[in-house]
């Protein structure tokens, strides 16, 4: 009836009432497509289907309080593999001389876009992750950067790959350098050489360290504050705004941090950056970052205007911001808080401070939140991958009170899985896949009481890998004929990685641990339809290469648990020597018990660390209770 009375109306109203209709069809195309696809948004952020199948494999079917998950990547992180924006030079063309490199105001102009350069620098041992520095901008159509290079080496290498670079002229060594070393106060100082070369040209500058991460073009951000002449990062870890507004100043306790800071070419920057300069030239003890704060706290105060949030500083002139660290992050509020998670904020950066494995612990954090560009062999390792699956009893997680005791019965219950699965991959020559830690208590430098008073952080958390082991022993290379063979690891998010190969997610084997005289349970290598195969408890290294030695072309083998899963390697003495004849199990446990490193700290007691044990379940009076005595603080081997 409807239908008719449009067929015999006026055309307007036949006009009308065809918009209408259609607008109702795709209105409602609309919401079903909303319910179907959910949007991606973190200001709308839910769990994901990935988030949600690691929290129920971890807990073993047990719930956690709403809002517990794995960070989730960014939307404009995670499109990634976009179209470069490098400029690489043919393989036949022959490489211009090293002072062709030389930093120009030429240079910078083939690169800055409003104005604005965005600066990182390293040596060679950095060199991935100045690639993951530049991939990340790449992949947010952001040009307008240059990468210094303090060795040759780096310096070629870049090149070679088209990637913006200029010769720092500091003819550094290639190797990685130590927090605290002369090389690392030697990289501060070029820092602030750079500053006070290119603020004079007139050029904006966003200066960065290289083990940080964009996420989403700061740009934009940035822009929001053209008052101010400098606009730095800090160690915050209480926020004191809660949206994307700079953090109130009076407000801010933690130090103040260059790894990430905006610099305008104003007077009183330029003063600032000059004052800056001489300080650490004529004392080489000063750490750079010390002395930035020591100027700008020179004076503190009044705020700028009621509403920006700036403050002005150092000479009284000097008009700073402080970038929020709910955005802006640290290694702590994007690791172990994931501030910007509960507060439904989008992350601009995250750099990899507030960690405890060096310059490996940085790179594994990235991988852990799938922000680190590794090259394709890194994703496909050869002898395969081992992992399994996680298995914790709620109680572990969330009965009783969140104390340091209840922290390591959860950790330790983690860390004896995870020894049998080394084990395991050991004697199978895989790579094992770490699962996820959860912690019930945070790890610092000093005495807390659990967790920092006024932080964002939930209790229990997903740790990472370095609150408790020590990374960079553990991908370190020890003499084979005291440690036994390697064993190499990867980051528990890996097999969820889009750069995981799909050769490798097609090569999979599931193996479901089952009792010995079960039904179908027994040592055989028949898996069955959908590559399943049931194996016995409490197997030993003889039944391991038996049944597995038919299983070395699959790519992937995932336990369904380690609890009871070996036995522990057989007592033949090993015959691969000819200067000793140890037992394998001695060497796996000479290797293993170095991986784990202590908690830190408890209060009112020097010292206050405690040593996690790898063997803690084989001394039935052990505790967790920090060094009584200067002899008695050592690691447990």
């Amino acid at each position: 009836m409807a239908c008719e009375e449009v067929l015999h109306s006026r055309p307007l109203f036949l006009t009308i009432y065809t918009v209408v209709i259609i607008g109702i069809v795709f209105s409602s195309l609309y919401v079903f497509s909303a319910i179907r696809y959910p949007s991606t948004n973190p200001s709308s952020w839910s769990l994901s289907n990935a988030d949600v199948r690691l929290a129920e494999q971890t807990l073993n079917g047990s719930r956690l309080p709403t809002g517990y998950a794995v960070p989730s990547v960014p939307p404009e992180a995670r499109n990634v593999r976009t179209r470069p924006i490098l400029d690489v030079p043919p393989r036949n063309k022959e490489m211009p001389p090293f002072q062709a490199f030389r930093l120009t105001k030429e240079l910078i102009q083939k690169r800055v876009k409003d104005n604005i350069i965005i600066v990182t620098f390293g040596n060679y041992a950095f060199m991935d992750f100045i690639l993951t520095w530049v991939q990340q901008l790449n992949d947010l159509e952001v040009s307008n950067y240059l990468v210094g290079a303090m060795d040759n080496k780096l310096l070629e290498a870049l090149y070679w790959k088209g990637i913006p670079v200029f010769d720092m002229g500091s003819h550094m060594s290639t190797e990685d350098v130590g927090w605290g070393s002369p090389t690392f106060h030697k990289m501060g100082r070029e820092k602030v050489i750079l500053i006070n070369l290119i603020l004079p040209l007139g050029y904006e500058l966003l200066m960065c360290d290289t083990d940080m991460v964009w996420l989403k073009n700061p740009l934009p951000y940035l822009a929001r504050y053209p008052g101010a002449d400098v606009l730095t990062s800090s160690d915050q870890v209480v926020p004191t705004v809660v949206d994307d507004s700079l953090e109130i100043w009076q407000e801010v306790g933690a130090a103040y941090n260059i790894g990430i800071f905006h610099w305008r070419p104003t007077e009183s920057a330029i003063k600032l950056a000059k004052e800056w300069k001489e300080l650490l030239l004529a004392d080489d003890k000063i750490w750079d970052q010390n002395g930035f704060n020591d100027l700008v706290h020179r004076q503190l105060g009044p705020s700028v205007d009621e509403d920006s949030g700036l403050v002005y500083a150092y000479d009284g002139t000097l008009k700073l911001g402080i970038l929020p660290s709910s955005i802006f992050c640290s290694g702590h509020t994007y690791f172990v808080q994931a501030m910007y998670q509960q507060l439904r904020l989008e992350p601009y950066a995250v750099h990899t401070t507030f960690q405890y494995a060096g310059t490996e612990g940085k790179r594994h954090r990235l991988r852990e939140a799938m922000l680190f560009r590794d090259p394709p062999e890194y994703y496909n390792p050869s002898g395969g991958f081992l992992s399994f699956k996680p298995s914790i009893p709620k109680s572990l997680l969330l009965s009783g009170n969140h104390t340091i005791e209840s922290h390591f019965t959860l950790v330790n219950y983690q860390i004896k899985q995870i020894r049998t699965a080394l084990a395991i991959a050991s004697l199978l020559n895989r790579t094992l896949v770490v699962p996820p830690l959860w912690c019930r208590v945070d790890r610092l430098w000093f005495p807390h009481p659990g967790v920092l008073e006024g932080s964002m952080t939930r209790q229990p958390f997903l740790c990472p890998l370095d609150h408790v082991f020590e990374v960079n022993v553990m991908l370190k290379q020890l003499p084979e004929e005291e440690f036994g063979p390697g064993i190499d690891i990867r980051e528990y998010s890996l097999l969820d990685n889009p750069s995981l190969p799909s050769e490798v997610k097609k090569s999979w084997l599931d193996v479901q641990l089952c009792k010995e005289g079960a039904q179908d349970c027994f040592a055989s290598n028949n898996a069955t339809v959908g590559g399943i195969l049931k194996f016995p408890r409490h197997s030993n290294e003889e039944t391991y290469m038996k049944v597995f030695s038919s299983f070395k072309d699959v790519k992937v083998i995932q336990f369904s648990s380690m609890q009871d899963a070996f036995t522990g390697f057989s007592d033949k003495a090993s015959t691969t020597s000819l200067i000793y004849f140890e037992k394998r199990e001695d060497k796996f446990r000479n290797r293993v018990k170095r991986y784990v490193g202590i908690w830190c700290c408890v209060l009112d007691h020097t010292p206050g660390h405690i040593y996690y044990d790898m063997y803690w379940d084989e001394k039935p009076e052990w505790k967790p209770l920090p060094p009584q005595t200067s002899a008695d603080d050592h690691p447990p081997w």
